[in-house]
C-alpha cells in the first residue's frame, strides 16, 4: 500500500483548484479505496489554515480544516523527538522553513512519498537524501 506524507502547498493546490489538484485528488481517492495511507504534520496542517484564512476567510478556512477531518488523512499531533531531531538536521542543513522540514522529517521516517509543489525548496534536497517525492507539478 503506498504511503503519502502532504506538504501544506499539496493541499492548498487542491482546495484553491490549482495547477496539480488533479494529482492530490487521484491520492486521496486511493486513500478513500483503502489503496493508500496519508498523513499530515499538524505543523503543515496549521500551514494549510493560515494561507486558506488570509487567502479567503476563516470562516472558508474552518470548513476545509472539518472537510480534511472527515477524510483518510491520519492527523500527526505529536512531535517525537525522532521528528524535531529529523527536522531540525534538514532546517539547519538546508535552511529551509520549519513546517517544510517537518513534513520533510515525517515522509523520512515513515518512509512515505512526499506529496508537494514545491520544487524550489526541495529539488536539491531530492538529489542529495533519501526522501521519496511525489510531484504533484
Amino acid at each position: 500500500m503506498n504511503q503519502y506524507v502532504l506538504d501544506a502547498c499539496a493541499l492548498i493546490a487542491f482546495f484553491q483548484n490549482e495547477r496539480g489538484a488533479e494529482r492530490v485528488a487521484d491520492v486521496l481517492d486511493a486513500a478513500e479505496e483503502g489503496k493508500a495511507v496519508i498523513t499530515i504534520n499538524v505543523i503543515n496542517l496549521f500551514e494549510v489554515y493560515y494561507d486558506i484564512c488570509r487567502a479567503d476567510s476563516e470562516e472558508r478556512a474552518n470548513l476545509i480544516i472539518a472537510e480534511l477531518k472527515k477524510r483518510p488523512i491520519t492527523i500527526n499531533p505529536e512531535i517525537s523527538e525522532d521528528l524535531f531531531k529529523t527536522a531540525g538536521r534538514f532546517k539547519i542543513k538546508y535552511r529551509m522553513s520549519l513546517a517544510d522540514s517537518m513534513a520533510l522529517a515525517q515522509a523520512l521516517i515513515l518512509d512515505a512519498e512526499f506529496l508537494t509543489s514545491d520544487h524550489h525548496e526541495f529539488d536539491v534536497i531530492e538529489k542529495s537524501e533519501p526522501v521519496r517525492f511525489y510531484w504533484i507539478r
